[in-house]
């Protein structure tokens, strides 16, 4: 069993998950709140979008296979709003390195790949919000 730690989360980073599959997204909300993140969960691009008007995310972790709109799309979409202009947003895929061009154009961060690697996912997390924290 893996335990996680979080370096610089004193104060607790709020993270949306948008992920439809079931399993995948409890996988991710445990791993986060094992860190110490507070979660929010979307199950389609739709809801992500809507979401995230309410709710400004510290970062978000977008599956790009998404019922109702897509995660190419919904990124699009949440670039284009003043107040999320500059969250970190994560593509999540099992497409391997092909949607990883996409991903940045639409406007991305980084991608990580499914299955998730729970040693590698604490890193990416961390550094992608160390770097919005210290802009």
């Amino acid at each position: 069993m893996y335990y996680f730690t979080t370096r610089f989360n004193s104060i607790k980073k709020k993270i949306l998950i948008v992920e439809d599959v079931e399993d995948t997204r409890v996988l991710i909300k445990f791993l986060l709140e094992s860190l110490g993140y507070q979660v929010i969960e979307a199950i389609d691009g739709f809801k992500a979008v809507e979401l995230v008007r309410h709710q400004i995310p510290d970062l978000i972790l977008m599956d790009m296979a998404l019922p109702l709109i897509d995660g190419i799309t919904a990124t699009k979409i949440i670039r284009h709003f003043k107040e999320t202009s500059k969250v970190p947003i994560i593509a999540l895929t099992a497409s391997g390195q092909f949607i990883y061009q996409q991903a940045i154009e639409a406007g991305c961060s980084d991608l990580i790949l499914k299955p998730i690697d729970v040693d590698t996912f604490q890193p990416i997390i961390e550094y992608h919000l160390q770097r919005v924290c210290c802009e």
